[in-house]
C-alpha cells in the first residue's frame, strides 16, 4: 500500500466522515416597510425523512500514482500504477461499528480475465471496476462504492486535519527519507511524516506486515480524530472536501449528498467504532514466473466470506480476537 490503509482507508473514510451535514440556515431578515400588504407565506412542507441506514460496503484504493491517472483508472484503461493500498470496510447497517479488512498488496489472487497475479496489479490491468470485481470475488460481497486517493490526497488532508498523533509501537529510521526517525510513543505526524509513516516497509523484519499494522495504526487515530470533532465542524469538513475532491476518484453514485447522508448516519457511532484487521494469509511463497507473493489462507478467507454473508463479522471478530487488529 503505497499509500496504504490509510492513504486510502483512513483520508477517504475521513473525507466521508467529515462530509458536512446540513447546513444551519441563515437568520431571517425582518422585511423593509411597504404600504401594501404582503400576503402570509404558505408554509414550506417539512422535508420528508431520511430512509434508514442500509448496511454498505466500500472498497478504498490507495494508488502509488504521483501524476493523475484518475481517468484512465476510473474508465477501466491500463494505467502506470499499482493499487497498493487496498481496504474492503463493511459498514452495517446499526452504524454502531465500521470494519476495515486489509489485503495484503503482493495477495496471490485470481484477477478476472488476467488469471493469477498480485492482487494490486489490477489496478495496472483495468483500472477500479477490475479492482472492485477482483476484490468482489475474492470476499464474495457486491461493493457498492469505489474511492481511490493517491499521495497528494493523503499527504494534504492530514495537513487539513492538523496532523495527527500516533503512538508508535515499532520504532524505526525511514528507508524512504533517511534522517527521518519515528521514535517510540507518541508522535505528531504532519502530512510529509505520515506519508514516509504509512509507506516504509524496508525497516521491518516482517515488511509489509508491519506496514500495514502502522497503516491501521494512523488510520485508528484519523477517525478517532475525525468523529471526536463531530460532523458538525463545517469548515474543516469543507477544507477536507475542497483538498481531496481534485485527487480523490469515486465511483458515479457517489455524490457530495450520498457522502453527506452517509456521514450523518455516523453521528451516534462511538469514537472507538472502527474495527481494522488483516486479511489472514498463509504467508510468503513464490509464485512459478519467480515473484515474491503473500499466499492466501482459504479456510480464513471462506470463514469471512461466510460471516460476511449471515452478517455475523462481528462474531468472526470476537471468536478471533480482532477487536484491536492482527
Amino acid at each position: 500500500m503505497v499509500l496504504g490503509l490509510l492513504l486510502t482507508a483512513g483520508l477517504a473514510a475521513a473525507v466521508v466522515l467529515l462530509a458536512p451535514r446540513t447546513e444551519n440556515p441563515a437568520p431571517a431578515q425582518s422585511p423593509a416597510p411597504s404600504a401594501v400588504a404582503t400576503p402570509t407565506p404558505k408554509p414550506k412542507p417539512p422535508p420528508p425523512p431520511e430512509p434508514p441506514p442500509t448496511a454498505l460496503n466500500i472498497l478504498l484504493v490507495g494508488s502509488d500514482s504521483r501524476v493523475n491517472q484518475r481517468a484512465a483508472a476510473a474508465a477501466g484503461k491500463p494505467s502506470n500504477q499499482l493499487a497498493d493500498s487496498i481496504v474492503f470496510l463493511h459498514i452495517p447497517a446499526n452504524r454502531k461499528q465500521a470494519y476495515g479488512i486489509s489485503l495484503m498488496r503482493d495477495l496471490w489472487v485470481d484477477i478476472p480475465g488476467h488469471g493469477q497475479a498480485k492482487i494490486n496489479s489490477s489496478l495496472l490491468m483495468g483500472g477500479l471496476p477490475l479492482v472492485t470485481r477482483t476484490v468482489e470475488s475474492l470476499l464474495g460481497q457486491r461493493i457498492n462504492h469505489t474511492v481511490m486517493v493517491d499521495f497528494q490526497t493523503f499527504a494534504a488532508l492530514t495537513d487539513a486535519v492538523g496532523g495527527v498523533d500516533v503512538n508508535v509501537k515499532v520504532p524505526f529510521e525511514s528507508t524512504i527519507d533517511p534522517g527521518v526517525r519515528f521514535a517510540a510513543g507518541v508522535n505528531r505526524l504532519n502530512g510529509a511524516r505520515a506519508l514516509d509513516f504509512v509507506r516504509e516497509r524496508k525497516a521491518f523484519v516482517d515488511g509489509d506486515y508491519q506496514r500495514v499494522r502502522n497503516q491501521q495504526t494512523f488510520l485508528k487515530a484519523v477517525l478517532t480524530k475525525v468523529v471526536k470533532q463531530g460532523v458538525t465542524d463545517r469548515a474543516t469538513a469543507r477544507k477536507l472536501a475542497t483538498t481531496a475532491l481534485p485527487h480523490i476518484t469515486v465511483t458515479p453514485g457517489l455524490t457530495l449528498d450520498a457522502l453527506a447522508r452517509l456521514a450523518f448516519s455516523f453521528h451516534t457511532t462511538p469514537a472507538n467504532g472502527a474495527v481494522l484487521f488483516t486479511l489472514p494469509t498463509a504467508g510468503i511463497g513464490t509464485s512459478t514466473d519467480g515473484q515474491s507473493i503473500v499466499l492466501e489462507d482459504p479456510a480464513a478467507t471462506a470463514e469471512i466470506k461466510a460471516a460476511l454473508r449471515a452478517n455475523k463479522l462481528s462474531n468472526y471478530v470476537a471468536a478471533h480476537k480482532l477487536q484491536n487488529g492482527n
